[in-house]
């Protein structure tokens, strides 16, 4: 395996697999690489970063539970005596917050402070809702990430910060300030890192090396022109390295500008698009189906829409301006899904048409509708045996049609459950 430095040119000249085999979400590189002198890269499921300021270590964020003990391993391997002062979590998802374990433990058998945790003053509140809904977080993971495991769950037990802060505050550790910065983005606690004297910023994930996941379809709500507005903040600053939350470091002034202008470019038209839409007083699935995605923007290796679908973007705008109802008058108060349904297939001559019409749409290429179809013959008979072997089929071809990681696998979700004559596996309960 080629180490981070080696990876990032390639990535940024378009020469990786970003959607399978290098995807900057989903894909694990084992050891650490030194990026620069006295900064360490790990990629996890996030990539995390270690500088030694001179005077101790500071971690900016802290990989997943999967990366405890290989965290530790790399950087003791790196700098094997020098004690950890602090970790900055860039904000509270669960893939950026665990690493600090070890070095708690380590700290506190030599007898010195443990690191000091820095965080955003909303983070406390996010891990304890991660508490209360444990096994909703459990479910809709599983969707996500296609974690066809029984036994995971979700982590019920968090570092919380020491420190935080509500707008921006500064330390300095060593030879070096770390100034940190509030952002809304992809989570409203969102930490955003400027290193003056090494020309650094650490972005979280305001940086993905894909399209912004700013829609996720089964997450709160996320800030888009807020997410634009830190990537234009961070132009206005002295920056030579970028290292962010997922994917590969960007070297150089001109490189890291034009990722930023780029990408803030690239969320401000949808959000604008989508305003005025809804200002027209047009309905979320009219919405959905005009605004013109910048087709030229997601031609940059860091803009494709391989974890996100762009699409999901504006469904978070609307919630965010428009509320939860769609527009559609007949799902203000929805009659029980499968009253609607068992009507349809009674009108439409039989729940065979609903299949087999399902089926021929799902052949010609036109997923959406078939999707529809197969959907209304599961609530109008759901133990239907030849329904789920087609909602099988049906939900296999849409998810490969899917360039979004996070679109791919909640429809395999559909297809892998009705193997199993169920919905969805990840129901605990009918």
């Amino acid at each position: 395996m080629k180490d981070l430095l080696e990876l990032a040119e390639l990535a940024w000249h378009g020469e990786l697999d970003l959607q399978f085999e290098h995807h900057p979400v989903h894909m694990f590189y084992n050891g650490s690489t030194e990026l620069k002198e006295n900064l360490l890269g790990i990629k996890g499921i996030a990539g995390h970063y270690t500088i030694d300021t001179g005077d101790g270590l500071v971690m900016i964020d802290a990989g997943s539970q999967l990366d405890i003990d290989t965290s530790y391993e790399e950087i003791r391997k790196w700098r094997p005596d020098t004690p950890v002062k602090a970790a900055i979590f860039t904000h509270h998802h669960v893939d950026h917050i665990f690493a600090v374990k070890h070095f708690d433990k380590e700290n506190t058998k030599k007898g010195i402070a443990p690191p000091v945790v820095y965080g955003h003053e909303l983070m406390p509140d996010h891990f304890d809702r991660y508490i209360k809904t444990k096994d909703w977080n459990t479910a809709i993971n599983r969707r996500q990430f296609a974690i066809d495991v029984e036994h995971f769950a979700w982590p019920d037990e968090y570092r919380y910060p020491d420190i935080t802060y509500k707008k921006n505050i500064s330390f300095e550790c060593g030879d070096l300030t770390f100034n940190l910065y509030h952002a809304r983005g992809e989570t409203d606690d969102h930490t955003w890192i400027h290193i003056p004297e090494r020309k650094i910023i650490a972005p979280g994930d305001l940086f993905i090396w894909a399209v912004p996941n700013g829609g996720n379809p089964q997450k709160v709500q996320r800030y888009i022109s807020d997410w634009a507005d830190a990537l234009d903040e961070m132009l206005k600053l002295d920056c030579e390295i970028f290292i962010p939350g997922h994917g590969f470091p960007i070297f150089g002034k001109d490189r890291i500008k034009k990722a930023l202008e780029t990408t803030s470019s690239f969320l401000r038209t949808i959000e604008d698009q989508t305003l005025i839409l809804m200002n027209q007083g047009k309905s979320l699935n009219q919405v959905l189906h005009e605004v013109k995605m910048p087709e030229k923007l997601m031609e940059y290796p860091w803009l494709t829409p391989i974890y996100d679908d762009p699409q999901f973007l504006i469904r978070m705008i609307w919630r965010r301006y428009g509320g939860w109802w769609d527009g559609e008058y007949d799902r203000l108060l929805p009659s029980p899904r499968n009253e609607e349904a068992e009507t349809w297939v009674q009108l439409s001559g039989g729940i065979e048409k609903i299949i087999s019409a399902a089926l021929e749409n799902s052949k010609s290429g036109n997923h959406k509708v078939a999707a529809h179809l197969i959907e209304t013959a599961f609530h109008a008979d759901s133990d239907n045996k030849e329904m789920h072997k087609a909602r099988v089929e049906i939900y296999k071809k849409f998810s490969l049609n899917q360039s979004s990681s996070m679109g791919r696998n909640i429809l395999n979700h559909a297809s892998l459950a009705s193997l199993k004559n169920k919905r969805d596996m990840a129901q605990t309960k009918d």
